[in-house]
């Protein structure tokens, strides 16, 4: 047995996963190369061997879920790969205005096709509300009212949507409670199905980097976006909403958190094949870029729901998989469907270990709301 199978196995041993084991979570090697990439390139092998079919696994949510909370993390800091990313993320602007629309352009303009599929009606590509529903559809809607009785919405309104995706809170909102939404996003997809979805309500989309955007809104919301900033622009980011934002009004942040801890980063492998700029906040990231900008009036974390949520997501993509292979199962040399199902069934292990964290922040200038009420 070689120093990297031996290695590898004694670590995967650890967070209870046997190779060749019978549980769902177990998993069996058929090309010994699995070894070597993982043992010199951590996650980011792990990763790119599963696409290639070196290993396979009856429940790869099982199998993260395990791996996070039996300490195979160690294994993956230790590696160069790992350590070259987190080195880059403690001195480099991960996200500058220069790549502002490499995630749009890598990620979210893979084609609507996909993201039809895999989503509910209203394109949200968030975590869900699963309070009191049974369905993905009920609880995005649920989310979405709830991001708008959060900011205590009211006709007439004029809000800010950074990030806007597919136009699904625009659209709830304006309909909804009769406000009117600009909207912005760096994706070219994004940007024109959500000007079809919401022609005919008081909603703006821009294709626009949220640096260049200078208003006055009665409140702004970003949903799922803040994971692209970086934090080297994470205060940028809090100075462009407290200029946007007028005296009065709130700031929701919607946004994936994680655990506070030096060695954190963006993982390698998310990183190359998923999304290419940003990194997901720690709370104490995103309490020092709000210090002088708001005061916080609620922090809500249900992290729980984005497991649920991932999971239903999963569902939707392999069952109606056969209807969009044509166009995608020939892209990464056949390897979308094996990259975009470990994609899932990765971040949905992440939850439930609960390496990650989903948070509401309502946000407000200095001295304001004091008397603001959470809302559930």
């Amino acid at each position: 047995m070689s120093i990297a199978q031996n290695c590898v196995t004694k670590a995967l041993l650890k967070a209870g996963i046997t190779i060749g084991g019978k549980n769902p979570w177990d998993i069996t090697v058929s090309d010994n190369r699995f070894y070597k990439w993982v043992f010199w390139k951590g996650s980011l092998g792990l990763g790119e061997a599963y696409m290639e079919g070196f290993w396979e696994c009856a429940q790869l949510d099982q199998f993260f879920e395990k791996v996070l909370k039996g300490g195979m993390p160690l294994m993956a800091v230790l590696n160069p790969t790992a350590i070259k990313l987190i080195v880059q993320s403690k001195i480099m602007d991960l996200a500058p205005r220069s790549k502002a629309f490499v995630v749009g352009k890598e990620h979210y303009d893979l084609g609507n096709r996909l993201f039809e599929a895999m989503l509910d009606t209203s394109m949200s590509y968030s975590c869900a509300y699963w309070k009191d529903a049974t369905t993905l559809e009920k609880a995005q809607e649920n989310k979405l009212d709830l991001i708008c009785r959060k900011l205590n919405l009211r006709p007439g309104q004029r809000i800010l949507d950074i990030g806007c995706g597919w136009g699904g809170f625009a659209f709830h909102a304006a309909r909804q409670y009769r406000v009117k939404v600009v909207g912005l996003t760096v994706s070219k997809e994004q940007a024109a199905y959500a000007q079809n979805k919401c022609k005919y309500l008081p909603v703006e989309i821009l294709l626009q980097d949220y640096r260049e955007e200078h208003g006055a809104y009665d409140n702004i919301v970003s949903v799922g976006m803040f994971e692209h900033v970086g934090p080297e622009n994470y205060r940028t980011y809090m100075k462009m909403v407290q200029r946007n934002l007028l005296p009065n009004g709130l700031f929701l942040l919607h946004t994936i958190g994680a655990s506070e801890s030096f060695f954190h980063a963006q993982d390698p492998w998310i990183q190359k094949y998923i999304f290419p700029v940003g990194e997901v906040p720690t709370r104490k990231q995103i309490t020092r870029s709000t210090k002088g900008f708001f005061n916080t009036r609620d922090w809500h974390e249900f992290g729980t729901y984005y497991d649920l949520t991932l999971m239903s997501w999963y569902y939707n993509f392999i069952h109606l998989w056969k209807d969009i292979e044509e166009e995608y199962g020939p892209r990464r040399d056949g390897k979308f469907y094996r990259m975009w199902k470990y994609y899932l069934l990765a971040c949905a292990g992440s939850f439930r270990a609960k390496n990650n964290e989903l948070w509401q922040i309502v946000l407000s200038h200095p001295n304001k709301h004091q008397d603001y009420q959470p809302v559930r």
